[in-house]
Order: structure tokens, then C-alpha cells, then sequence
């Protein structure tokens, strides 16, 4: 099903106790910062529904309990794929064969692979010559003392140095990556540019942003940096809180000055 357009925008459906909820809310549940807070927008299906009906081309799901260890929604993605007919990329806790096999079981176009990288690259760098395209890298990226590191287990752990995992990941043939600056992720603070314009430079493979989109002038500096790799958007808590609606960001996006030049 997947097509090649030009700059994609990806909204965003976060899982959390089999609730779709605001990415903000979803994200500082599966920290432990709040029992209590919950901000739901629906079933996962129902959301994705309205997505595809807003016009996306791409709805990408996070299981936030695998990605923390605290369990898998697997079926309910599987709902989201039999509800809609557009493609689907799922993150979150893929970790091993047996569960790559049973989340690409579901359907899905992509699947990203964030703390595997880490702790079993040998399985990972066998992931990316097995499934190819199918398999794309979540960066998830803190900006330490000591440079940027990798932030796995739902953002919660800091390990590995970015520029050393990017090249070994170059040399294993990634042939997509999520970049996200996990302190931006939810925040609506607008996108690590400068970051992502440094992946851009070290890779001749896709980028997609990950996180902070907080404005239709954001997604348009994005939409403007097709031409250095960056591929599209995650689009989250500014879309579930009503800030940014999707039709306006699909709008916005295709109309893109690189666009036009690459049109």
C-alpha cells in the first residue's frame, strides 16, 4: 500500500492501558509522573478513523506500555489496521523476532525499532536486511554533557552515543530514520532543527521528525527541509489538543516552497 509522496504528515495515535490519549498525557503516564492524568481522545480506532477521514496518508501508533515494559496493545492495533485503509507505521517495545513477527502480523506498512538498537544490534542489523523498507530507526535523542545519547525504554534510560550508532547503523543499510529530541517530544517547544539538519548531513536515507511540532510555521520549516532528507512529520499533542488541525497541516505542508522546486 505504501506510496511515495512528498513531504508526509504522520498523526499520531498513543496508546496507554488501550486508550488512545493526547501525546503529552500518554507520555508522562508511562514516566510515572501522574496516575492520574488522562486525557483520552477515544479508542485507537475511532482516532485513526479520524485521522484517515481528515485526509491522512499515514497514521503512525505508539504502544507506550510496550515501550515501557508495562505490556502490549498489539490487538488493538490490529483494529486500527482493519479500520482504516491508509498506512500504518507502530512503534514502541519491538524488541525481539517474536515481536517484530506478531506487530507486522497486524498488517502494518513500517514498523521503527528504538531500544533494540541498543540492546540486540546483531538482531537489529538482521531486522534491516531481512524486512528493508518495512524497518525504519527510532533516534530518540537527549542532549547530554556528554553529547547527544540515545534515550530508550520509553525515554527513561540514557544510552549510547548518537554519532556512533548512526554510523553503524549507515553501514547495516537503515533505509529510514524517526529523529526525536525526547525533551521536545509532547511538549509542543517546536522541533530540534539544528538536530535534525546534523542527521540529514551524516545520511543519504530519510528523515522523519519525530517531535515538538507545535504550529503550522513549524511543519512548513520541516516541509522546507525535504530537500535535506527530511521526509515528514510526527504530528501529535498540537493535533490532539486541537492546536494544529490536520487538514491545515496536510495543506500547509504540500504547499511547501521544496515542494513547489521538487514538484
Amino acid at each position: 500500500m505504501i506510496t511515495k509522496e512528498m513531504f508526509e504528515v504522520f498523526p499520531s495515535v498513543d496508546i496507554v492501558d488501550g486508550i488512545a490519549m493526547t501525546s503529552n498525557s500518554a507520555i508522562r503516564l508511562t514516566r510515572g509522573e501522574s496516575s492520574t492524568l488522562r486525557r483520552p481522545l477515544g479508542t485507537p480506532a475511532e482516532v485513526a478513523l479520524a485521522w484517515q477521514n481528515a485526509g491522512a496518508k499515514w497514521i503512525h501508533v505508539v504502544d507506550l506500555d510496550a515501550a515501557s515494559g508495562r505490556g502490549s496493545n498489539s490487538h488493538l492495533i490490529a483494529d486500527v489496521i482493519e479500520a482504516v485503509d491508509i498506512n500504518v507505521q507502530v512503534c514502541g517495545g519491538i524488541r525481539n523476532e517474536e515481536i517484530l513477527s506478531r506487530v507486522l502480523a497486524t498488517g502494518c506498512q513500517r514498523v521503527n525499532l528504538g531500544t533494540a538498537v541498543l540492546e540486540n544490534s546483531d538482531w537489529c542489523a538482521r531486522a534491516i536486511g531481512e524486512y528493508g523498507d518495512k524497518i525504519a530507526i527510532a533516534l530518540d535523542v537527549r542532549n547530554t554533557p556528554e553529547g547527544y545519547q540515545l534515550a530508550t525504554h520509553g525515554w527513561n534510560v540514557n544510552n549510547g552515543k548518537l554519532w556512533d550508532i548512526l554510523e553503524r547503523l549507515e553501514k547495516q543499510g537503515c533505509q529510514r530514520y524517526v529523529v526525536t529530541d525526547v525533551e521536545r517530544g509532547g511538549m509542543m517547544s517546536s522541533p530540534n532543527f539544528t538536530l535534525l539538519s546534523e542527521v540529514c548531513a551524516k545520511t543519504s536515507s530519510p528523515v522523519i521528525a519525530g517531535g515538538g511540532v507545535s504550529s503550522i510555521d513549524d511543519l512548513r520549516i520541516l516541509a522546507d527541509m525535504y530537500d535535506r532528507g527530511v521526509e515528514g512529520a510526527i504530528l501529535g499533542q498540537a493535533l490532539h489538543i486541537g492546536k494544529v488541525p490536520l487538514e491545515e497541516a496536510l495543506s500547509a505542508t504540500r504547499e511547501s516552497k521544496a515542494q513547489a522546486r521538487r514538484g
